[in-house]
C-alpha cells in the first residue's frame, strides 16, 4: 500500500491535491519494476510539499548548491540498493521513500508557457519526483531518454498527454 502525505502552502490555492498527489505516486511506482513489490511488499510512504517559490529557491541552494528555485526537488530516503533489497525480501513494515517539494511560482509558469492545466503540470511533476526517489535519474541521455518513457507511461494512465512531445506551430 502506498501512502502520500500532503502539505499545501500558499500560495498552492485549496483544490483536490490529495488526491492528485496519490494518483500521481501510484502511477509512478507502477510504470516501474517496483511496482507490484512495493504495492505488495510493505507500507510505503511518500511525502509531497507544495510550497513557495523562495521556500524551494533556500532548499535548491543548501541540498543542491543552485542558487534558483527549481520546479520540483526530491529527496530520498532509501537508496536504491536497499529498495531493492527491501522489495525483494520484505513483507511487511514501512518504507519511506522521500520527499518532494514542488514550487509553486514555477510550477504555474511552466504550466502557462506548454499552455497545459496546472494540476496536470503537477501531476507529471509530481511522477517525476517519484521517479527520483526509486532511484531514476537523466544525468546522461540515455538515462533520461528511460525516465522520460517511464513518465510517458505513468501519465498516460492518468489521462495526461505526453509532456515531452514536441509541438510544431
Amino acid at each position: 500500500m502506498i501512502h502520500v502525505e500532503l502539505a499545501a502552502e500558499a500560495p498552492w490555492p485549496e483544490d483536490a491535491w490529495d488526491a492528485l498527489a496519490q494518483r500521481a505516486v501510484e502511477a509512478a511506482v507502477a510504470a516501474t519494476p517496483y511496482g507490484g513489490m512495493l504495492a505488495s511488499s510493505a507500507q510505503v510512504e511518500v511525502s509531497v510539499r507544495l510550497a513557495a517559490d523562495d521556500e524551494v529557491h533556500a532548499l535548491n541552494r543548501q541540498y543542491r548548491g543552485k542558487d534558483a528555485p527549481a520546479d520540483v526537488l526530491s529527496f530520498p530516503m532509501v537508496q536504491r540498493d536497499l529498495l531493492d533489497a527491501v522489495t525483494q525480501n520484505s513483507d511487511d513494515g514501512e518504507v519511506l521513500l522521500g520527499d518532494i517539494v514542488l514550487a509553486h511560482g514555477v510550477c504555474t509558469r511552466e504550466a502557462a508557457e506548454r499552455g497545459i492545466a496546472v494540476d496536470a503540470h503537477a501531476t507529471h511533476l509530481i511522477v517525476h519526483g517519484t521517479l527520483h526517489l526509486l532511484g531514476y535519474d537523466h544525468q546522461t541521455d540515455q538515462e533520461g531518454d528511460a525516465m522520460e518513457e517511464i513518465e510517458r507511461r505513468a501519465l498516460a494512465t492518468l489521462g495526461i498527454a505526453d509532456p515531452y512531445l514536441i509541438r510544431e506551430d
